[in-house]
């Protein structure tokens, strides 16, 4: 998928109807991805954030300049999942392991530049983390839907995707967890936020 590709498939990736669940069939994408383990609320993850956030700003200029006036910032994405599923249908925070990431544009080479970035980064915030890495990722057929308000309303609707949704027609989880954060939280209202939840699924 070129860059091309990319942009004219951005609202079907990234703008789900909030209606109803709708499936999609993801391209592999490229990313910087970071990971960890605990409570996304903890200093490790806020951490990681700011490293990837950092790395978008230093690669901006470059970007912008090779895609033009379609350039559009990437959204913050993230990976959660548990080794005991029950820790992770339960909420139990504490045992979850998640990975924070965000897209790399196609046709873009980025590792001379992801390493020249880092280096710039790590004058503002030390060390890189250990585990800051390009990963490409295939989720291939997902199920997917818009969730604006709260977060803490999200809970409930993976009870829909999960307990509703996906045995009625016949699929199962086959990946992990993915939430995409459309806006930032600290910029917008509880009830204006928007998160994009997907699952990477298969015939059952």
């Amino acid at each position: 998928m070129n860059t091309e590709e990319f942009y004219a498939r951005m609202k079907e990736m990234y703008q789900p109807t909030n209606k109803h669940f709708s499936v999609i069939e993801m391209p592999e994408m490229t990313y910087m991805a970071i990971d960890g383990e605990g409570d996304p609320d903890c200093e490790a993850f806020s951490h990681a954030v700011k490293w990837l956030y950092s790395l978008v700003f230093f690669m901006r200029p470059v970007v912008k300049k090779k895609i033009g006036k379609n350039f559009a910032e990437p959204p913050l994405e993230c990976m959660f999942w548990a080794d005991d599923i029950e820790d992770f249908v339960s909420g139990n925070k504490a045992k979850w392991r998640w990975r924070a990431m965000i897209v790399i544009i196609p046709e873009l080479s980025p590792n001379d530049l992801f390493l020249e970035c880092i280096d710039k980064t790590s004058e503002k915030l030390g060390a890189a983390p250990e585990s800051l890495r390009i990963e490409q990722i295939d989720e291939g057929k997902c199920v997917q839907i818009m969730h604006i308000g709260e977060y803490s309303n999200i809970q409930k609707l993976c009870g829909k995707l999960y307990n509703e949704y996906l045995p009625e027609n016949n699929l199962k989880p086959t990946g992990f967890y993915h939430e995409i954060y459309l806006n930032d939280p600290n910029r917008v209202s509880p009830k204006n936020r928007k998160v994009v939840i997907r699952q990477p699924v298969s015939a059952c």
